[in-house]
């Protein structure tokens, strides 16, 4: 094997360990899911009155309430392996800067989610429950409800990363916050086609979203400044 190569076998090797020990935890926080799922269901519903379709429902709604959890549980532990993985190939510089923002990422990754399920999921499910009950008895399948709670938890998950990555970028020296302030239209179109995407099509929705959307970015574009200004004072005009 050719010096070359070595290197880059190591890498793979120490990838699929990665991926291996990534896998190995979801499945027992899986497990674990499962087991407590008469606990879970009740606080995943909220006490809702639902309908099951079919005796697979049961099934197909057990295993995807299991999987979203243990995915939120293994989170951090992925975070981590991925972490390990990439440290070799960062300069010090952004390994410094790494380890003080993941912790950061892991409680902002869940207050999104909590946002997502204590606001803009009741907001937007009552709303649409409402307009309906004007015209038609409503009945809701677990299947139904359980899509559109994952529709506006999960993304919101990773959008309350926007402020965190944008200022991790800055710290690294990879944007400033003139940059962000030059492409802030485009960052606001993004942000409306993304609202589009994970929301039912009428303009309440899609504005209960954006609104929180544009506010994660002007926060990271707040701490972007803040961070400039203590890395460098001659730049604090900047933006």
């Amino acid at each position: 094997m050719d010096a070359e190569e070595q290197p880059l076998v190591e890498h793979l090797i120490d990838l699929r360990k990665s991926l291996l020990r990534s896998l190995v935890f979801f499945v027992l926080c899986f497990a674990a899911s499962l087991l407590f799922i008469n606990k879970l269901v009740p606080i995943i519903t909220q006490h809702h009155e639902l309908v099951m379709m079919g005796p697979l429902d049961v099934i197909r709604l057990y295993t995807g309430i299991a999987a979203s959890v243990s995915l939120g549980l293994s989170l951090p532990f992925i975070a981590h392996q991925l972490w390990l993985f990439v440290r070799p190939a960062l300069t010090e510089k952004e390994r410094n800067a790494a380890v003080k923002f993941l912790p950061a990422i892991s409680l902002s990754f869940i207050c999104g989610l909590l946002f997502g399920y204590f606001v803009i999921f009741p907001t937007i499910y009552h709303f649409l429950i409402e307009m309906g009950q004007e015209h038609f008895k409503m009945f809701i399948s677990a299947k139904e409800y359980f899509s559109f709670l994952l529709m506006f938890t999960i993304p919101f998950g990773f959008l309350f990363e926007v402020p965190l990555v944008l200022l991790f970028l800055t710290t690294i020296g990879v944007i400033t916050p003139s940059s962000l302030g030059t492409i802030r239209k485009y960052a606001y179109i993004a942000l409306a086609v993304v609202s589009a995407i994970i929301t039912p099509p009428d303009f309440f929705s899609q504005l209960i979203v954006l609104v929180p959307l544009i506010a994660l970015y002007e926060m990271g574009v707040f701490l972007s400044k803040m961070k400039w200004k203590q890395g460098d004072g001659s730049h604090a005009s900047e933006a």
